[in-house]
């Protein structure tokens, strides 16, 4: 995996994607790219320890989003939003909506629809 850096939107200074997540490759959790994610009451606060960037992603997810959106609304790879958005779950600043499955074990019509209106508004 090439890690090239990642200019920061804003700023002057690169930042290497590995940085952004503590040297780790690797979400705690499962997050599909149309898993969508929302903002909890917690993360509304904005706790205390929040990086700059966790601190971003919760004001983008003022509406749900979807993994995907979150990876580029933000400028980041997407292993790099799955690991940010894993950790802001793991400590209750966001929620994680997980897809209901339709007949066949395919994603259901609804969430097919949503996933279109995402890709539609970016």
């Amino acid at each position: 995996m090439h890690w090239g850096s990642v200019l920061e939107e804003g700023g002057a200074g690169m930042v290497r994607p590995y940085f952004r997540t503590h040297g780790r490759t690797r979400p705690t959790r499962d997050l599909p790219v149309e898993t969508l994610v929302s903002i909890t009451q917690r993360g509304r606060a904005v706790v205390r320890g929040s990086t700059q960037e966790e601190t971003e992603i919760c004001a983008l997810l003022r509406t749900s989003q979807s993994v995907a959106e979150v990876a580029a609304r933000r400028r980041i790879p997407l292993g790099v939003a799955r690991v940010l958005l894993s950790d802001l779950a793991d400590r209750g600043l966001v929620a994680v909506h997980t897809a209901r499955k339709g007949s066949g074990n395919r994603p259901s019509l609804e969430l097919m629809e949503r996933i279109l209106h995402g890709l539609s508004r970016l």
